[in-house]
């Protein structure tokens, strides 16, 4: 299989499609920008004083798998979190962000047959678009699984027939969810990973978004595979200080899985990788060990949901996500009601059909909109105000 034949079917991807079906088209107002999951809100206070006193670290080549300090913040931080302990040295690696591992973990991690026949790796759909590349990849057969209402806006993967669940290498899942904001909980985890071990396939949970939440943390896939006694190669967990921290320029996250799994994905970045500066690790590393900025992001995340249901809440279909910063809005077709809000009000948002795949004809993301709730909460009263009179007059 050549390389353009597997990827004949990727589509270009959502942020520059949307720049060309907006292109030539002036705003209508002011523009507000609610696209892009970029968070805006203060980074740590403490970051300029950390990076300066660690800039001479730019003269040394980094650590391939992550500093020993930067792996054991991250152990702490998840023996805090979820109350596991894991091995630093063999559990743990750092990550360029998270997009890094959940692509570079499918080329590890995916065999070239399963079951003697081609993988499948399932990812829900609509999706971060990471997912599909990855199988794509290496050669695998992506199977988009519907995540939609009448699914709790999670994908559910114990309907698939046999004979996929049969050729499954790995499953994707993000909870919370993007763009949806469904949380998985653990009575979801669990079903997906008995349905992991009965045909032996690997889960891979994007939990970048886990500390964007209104009351009560989400719960987590490493827990619930091991109160369940799992394998325990049989989960990998992504996260992000993109999200939780306001970071997404720092580029810097991590993988937590079992110990084989762990160090064929240090093998990989080590012959094809490049891995986080060190001056960046030693910020991270402080980051990790911080709770209280990501408490006061946290409040700020619940102030914005509680605007979103005072404009919104009487709209039909909306759904107040229940964790992470996006709305999932209803709306007939997602690219006329993008165009239509920018021309005639300068709010920016994305198509949800762009988030999706079609199948069978239809694609899940196709009447819908997200809203990034990045902006400040003036801002965001002012864009879902004119959105709402916009679209829903």
């Amino acid at each position: 299989m050549t390389f353009p034949e597997r990827f004949e079917d990727l589509p270009e991807y959502a942020f520059p499609r949307l720049a060309t079906l907006l292109k030539g088209r002036a705003p209508g107002g002011p523009e507000i920008n609610m696209t892009i999951g970029e968070p805006r809100h203060d980074m740590p206070p403490f970051l300029a004083d950390v990076l300066a006193q660690a800039m001479a670290g730019f003269a040394k080549y980094p650590p391939n798998p992550g500093s020993d300090d930067l792996l054991a913040a991250i152990a702490d931080w998840i023996g805090e979190r979820y109350g596991l302990d894991v091995d630093p040295a063999r559990q743990v690696m750092a990550l360029n962000g998270t997009r890094e591992g959940l692509f570079n973990a499918c080329v590890a991690l995916c065999p070239e047959t399963k079951a003697g026949q081609r993988p499948v790796v399932l990812i829900p759909n609509p999706f971060y678009q990471v997912y599909a590349v990855a199988a794509m990849a290496v050669g695998a057969e992506p199977v988009y699984v519907p995540a939609t209402p009448e699914t709790g806006n999670l994908p559910d993967f114990g309907a698939l027939p046999q004979d996929i669940l049969d050729r499954t290498a790995i499953a994707y899942l993000c909870s919370p969810s993007n763009p949806q904001g469904a949380v998985a909980d653990t009575t979801y985890w669990t079903r997906l990973i008995a349905l992991a071990e009965q045909h032996d396939f690997k889960v891979f949970a994007d939990e970048c978004y886990s500390e964007v939440y209104r009351d009560a943390p989400p719960s987590g896939a490493l827990p619930t595979a091991r109160a369940m006694g799992a394998h325990p190669e049989r989960v990998a967990i992504f996260h992000s200080l993109s999200k939780r921290s306001n970071l997404p320029g720092l580029r810097s996250g991590f993988v937590s899985a079992g110990p084989e799994s762990i160090a064929r994905i240090r093998t990989l970045r080590a012959y094809s990788g490049s891995p986080l500066p060190l001056p960046l690790q030693m910020v991270a590393t402080r980051v990790w060990q911080d709770e209280t900025h990501v408490e006061q992001s946290r409040a700020l995340y619940n102030q914005k949901y509680a605007i979103a249901d005072r404009i919104l809440g009487d709209l039909p279909g909306y759904k107040s996500p229940e964790a992470g910063f996006f709305l999932w809005l209803p709306i007939p077709d997602g690219e006329t009601a993008t165009v239509k809000l920018w021309e005639e009000t300068g709010v920016k948002v994305l198509p949800g059909g762009y988030l999706g795949r079609e199948v069978d004809g239809t694609n899940p993301g196709h009447p819908y909109i997200r809203v990034a709730m990045v902006v400040t909460p003036d801002e965001l009263e002012d864009g879902l105000t004119r959105l709402k009179t916009c679209l829903y007059p």
